[in-house]
């Protein structure tokens, strides 16, 4: 295999963005590979990607049989690269929340860490088009994750990321319970307990134009869930 980097890009109904951000992908960096991994989207969305892999080398579709959340999603992504020589791995939505042009930006940034971060927080708040509650919940849960459990990371929420293989390799995938947004957190806590270098670089995170929010009241009780969780377990290990 050449390509040493894969994107991996969860999906559900994204038809209406997914052929457009491989396209810009392959521009910006056109040696990578992409791994979509699709929850059996009823619009379509897996289909278009057979079509795109069919003119494109490098384009991979892994299907499930349901929609069992973001964090299901990454460790079949994540099982998947580690079958095959990649050394670098990333999280990418497929909204275009996470803008591609920053792609190099990763690819320079993680020749001399383990995982880096695209972080919305690093240099003031660079979100755009969300709404001010949304704004604020995300920006103040990072701020109190970042104090419960201590890790010194700004935006442990944080979805578009690149970790070298040897992290994702070092993780007990069976023993990761999350399944919405506080996969991010999760992972994040056990690469950074586990002592990998983490670094996060700025990024300016765009809300979607096409398609529908994923986000839920579910997915949010379940991040603050896990912060707890986690603030519990980092003081139980540190009285012993």
């Amino acid at each position: 295999m050449s390509a040493q980097t894969l994107i991996i890009i969860p999906t559900y109904n994204e038809r209406e963005n997914i052929d457009l951000i491989i396209s810009e992908i392959k521009e910006i960096v056109p040696q990578c590979h992409i791994l979509v991994v699709d929850d059996s989207s009823p619009d379509g969305t897996g289909a278009c990607v057979t079509e795109m892999s069919k003119k494109n080398d490098g384009i991979f579709l892994l299907t499930r049989d349901k929609k069992e959340g973001l964090g299901k999603a990454y460790i079949c992504g994540f099982k998947w690269a580690l079958e095959r020589e990649y050394k670098y791995i990333f999280e990418m939505d497929a909204d275009f929340s996470h803008d591609p042009k920053y792609l190099p930006d990763f690819l320079e940034a993680i020749a001399t860490n383990d995982l880096i971060i695209g972080s919305r927080y690093i240099s003031g708040v660079n979100v755009v088009n969300w709404p001010m509650s949304r704004l604020l919940l995300s920006y103040f849960a990072n701020k109190v994750s970042r104090f419960l459990i201590g890790i010194p990371v700004r935006d442990i929420t944080a979805g578009f990321k690149c970790f070298r293989r040897e992290v994702l390799e070092s993780l007990d995938f069976d023993a990761i319970s999350s399944t919405g947004y506080s996969f991010q957190i999760e992972i994040n806590y056990s690469a950074w307990k586990k002592g990998f270098k983490i670094a996060e670089i700025p990024i300016v995170f765009t809300d979607r134009k096409r398609g529908v929010s994923k986000m839920s009241s579910k997915i949010i009780r379940e991040a603050f869930v896990l912060i707890w969780k986690l603030r519990f377990v980092s003081l139980f290990h540190r009285k012993k």
